[in-house]
């Protein structure tokens, strides 16, 4: 296990950093209104502590105050100090600061193509901060980006130096992004959020490989995430926020074991576990047939060849009435291609799509158009799919109206749809930047059941929410399938979130369907290697978060819970 070895209490010695009440005003609100309020907190060299907390808590601000990022015109230190050893930062010159990112303490950013310059290779991006620090010259600092580059584990670091940022993987962007922040050494190194947007497999590499490089340089490190199942695996101590508040404090094990506070027991129980319920009695009923469905991209180069890239390759399935299939598998596997060939938002290559008795695959015009109210789909990112500029109200409507559903029908299944999504009706006169992103994701949904479809399908709805708000709309879902009777294509990378929800999984790969089952067989007892790899992968996967207790996670899948959605 990664965190056998952790740290059950705070080292003796000296910390890295040492935040001291800390408050962060927020400047163009004249009232007393802080961001963060009285934060205290500290970090050693070698050890691991998770700020952790929903959007909104603070903690990302905290983070921000401590690397002199915080924009001046909105917030601002008021009180309190941040000691990097024996230097607080808060009274330090901007030269200063900026002398001591990347030498003294670095930052890792949640998303790495907004961290990279996507116009400019790769290598030299590293570069550039030996040389902004006067570090060797041209054909040394080469020398020394390959060395990081092979330390992180980057395949061919000659042919990665020479890359742009859109030419690698995800995983390969964040070892880009860790590698910026480390090639100086820095005594401490803040993670805001690294993993989060990455497939468990890519997670559970880029999580070893800080440890590792943590353990070389004996680095303090400040990891910042929402997720307890992370920080399961390489805390050493736990800083929980709410509201800008600290919450709670204490070890891994106490905190997990024990939480003091109502939020701490919500955040750790919310965490979605493998465990899979006892398998739901579905009928015999089908709404949905796919029979070898095929998708090729064919890629066109103006220098190189011309080639084709497989997608999906012969998927077959039937999902019933009331019933919940999970398509589970990493980025490129082709699960969100076969959720948008059914939806017809792209054309497949060649298969059966059958709903009722309708051909999906080859539908046309009016045909096809009619086809589509009674299939809907609730995409990633609510706000992207949400118009800006529509009012909720319209937003819920559009799709009615273009039925022809009468204004009475449209009133009347609106004040429905919002109370079941657990909104008032003051949320129909606001625009999507008004809410939260599960608010968004709710009222998303809402405008998704509008139609009454036959099938809803969810690609990845809940993988960009906090655990919290990600078991809310989990929960939420599995309420509309048993008040509505929709079945549901529930496309995730994550099975543990499967695991909560859905009655059948598909493990896809590269394209191809390599396992499929009833959602605990899967589970329990894995045939391909790449499911292993998967549930291997998860994070977490060694805590009961439920009942707050460290459990062996053979024996816990071999004993599936009673109720189906835990």
């Amino acid at each position: 296990m990664m965190n056998a070895a952790h740290n059950t209490q705070a080292p003796a010695g000296k910390a890295v950093l040492r935040i001291e009440n800390l408050w962060v005003k927020i400047t163009s609100k004249d009232d007393d209104s802080y961001a963060i309020s009285d934060i205290s907190l500290s970090v050693h060299p070698g050890e691991t502590v998770c700020l952790v907390g929903e959007s909104g808590s603070g903690k990302s601000v905290t983070s921000l105050a401590t690397m002199g990022l915080l924009a001046r015109d909105e917030l601002h230190c008021s009180q309190g100090k941040i000691w990097l050893d024996d230097e607080n930062l808060l009274e330090a010159s901007s030269s200063r600061i900026r002398s001591l990112r990347a030498s003294q303490m670095a930052m890792i950013f949640q998303e790495p193509m907004t961290a990279l310059n996507p116009v400019e290779r790769v290598g030299p991006q590293v570069e550039e901060v030996l040389k902004a620090h006067g570090v060797g010259n041209p054909s040394q600092r080469k020398r020394q980006v390959l060395e990081m580059f092979e330390a992180v584990h980057l395949p061919d670091p000659q042919k990665i130096y020479t890359a742009y940022p859109h030419q690698l993987s995800g995983g390969q962007r964040q070892r880009i992004v860790i590698s910026m922040a480390l090639i100086l050494k820095p005594r401490l190194l803040i993670a805001d959020e690294p993993t989060t947007a990455l497939d468990v497999t890519t997670q559970k590499q880029i999580l070893a490989l800080i440890r590792e490089l943590q353990e070389k340089q004996n680095t303090a490190v400040l990891f910042i995430t929402h997720d307890f199942g992370v920080v399961a695996e390489i805390s050493d101590r736990i800083v929980v926020m709410n509201r800008g508040k600290m919450v709670e404090t204490g070890t891994r094990d106490a905190i997990l074991r024990n939480p003091a506070e109502a939020y701490t027991r919500m955040l750790v129980s919310s965490v979605p576990s493998l465990i899979p319920g006892q398998a739901r009695a579905v009928g015999s009923d089908p709404i949905l047939h796919v029979e070898d469905l095929n998708k090729t991209y064919d890629e066109i180069h103006l220098f190189a060849p011309n080639r084709s890239v497989v997608a999906a390759n012969n998927v077959s399935f039937t999902l019933n009435k009331g019933e919940i299939i999970g398509i589970v598998g990493e980025s490129g596997s082709g699960k969100s291609s076969v959720a948008r060939c059914i939806m017809r938002l792209i054309k497949p290559s060649s298969g059966l799509i059958q709903l009722g008795d309708s051909d999906l695959a080859t539908a046309k015009g009016e045909a096809l158009r009619d086809l589509r109210q009674r299939l809907q789909i609730v995409f990633q990112d609510p706000y992207r799919s949400l118009n800006p500029r529509l009012r909720i109200r319209d937003a819920l409507l559009e799709g009615m109206e273009n039925y022809g559903i009468s204004a009475a029908e449209c009133e009347k299944r609106i004040a429905t749809l919002l109370d079941w999504v657990g909104m008032d009706k003051t949320a129909l006169g606001r625009y999507p930047h008004q809410f939260s992103g599960g608010q968004r994701q709710r009222l998303c949904i809402a405008r998704a059941l509008a139609l009454e479809p036959d099938v809803l399908v969810a690609d990845e709805a809940v993988s960009a929410l906090d655990v919290s708000v990600q078991s809310q709309v989990l929960k939420l879902l599995d309420d509309m399938r048993q008040r509505m009777g929709i079945a549901v294509l529930f496309i995730t990378h994550d099975l543990r979130v499967a695991a909560q929800i859905c009655d059948q999984i598909l493990v896809m790969q590269r394209g191809i369907v390599v396992e499929a089952g009833r959602a605990d067989e899967i589970l329990v007892n894995p045939q391909h290697a790449y499911t292993q790899a998967l549930i291997e992968a998860a994070p977490g996967r060694h805590w009961d978060f439920q009942n707050f207790r460290p459990v062996d996670a053979a024996s816990s899948l071999s004993n599936p819970t009673e109720s189906h959605y835990v």
